[in-house]
């Protein structure tokens, strides 16, 4: 597989190209601002990703790439009815993930690409299935 392509902002990488009306609606859904707030991401659709795991994330970051995480719209994320995609830590070997809704995405991105909070900070806050639906 090749590397990640550098990017100013976050990536969300297309790892199932089973559904393609589900993946636009995904990324509308994204895109969408909460508010004053929205996720600063890029999208990346080619099927040289097809199938990657949260596992080989931390091989395809090339170097001097300036993210610490990645999202992975993935078979889970284009079928389950909220749609959570993946979040994945690049600094840890094997890299750590959890789930995140789209309307929640762009807490996670703003945050996590400012250093303004950890990784753990959304990572703990997930919800028994695993996934992060915001702050109670």
């Amino acid at each position: 597989m090749k590397k990640f392509p550098h990017s100013k902002n976050a990536l969300v990488v297309r790892t199932d190209f089973s559904d393609a009306a589900a993946w636009e609606s995904l990324c509308q859904a994204i895109i969408k601002p909460v508010g004053d707030f929205q996720a600063n991401v890029e999208f990346l659709s080619t099927e040289e990703f097809d199938g990657l795991t949260p596992e080989q994330c931390p091989a395809m970051v090339p170097p001097h790439w300036n993210h610490v995480f990645v999202f992975l719209a993935d078979a889970t994320t284009l079928s389950h009815p909220e749609h959570p995609i993946l979040c994945v830590e690049l600094s840890e070997t094997p890299a750590r993930a959890f789930r995140v809704i789209p309307s929640e995405m762009w807490s996670v991105e703003n945050n996590l690409s400012l250093a303004n909070m950890d990784w753990s900070d959304f990572a703990d806050s997930v919800a028994a299935d695993g996934i992060f639906r915001g702050f109670s």
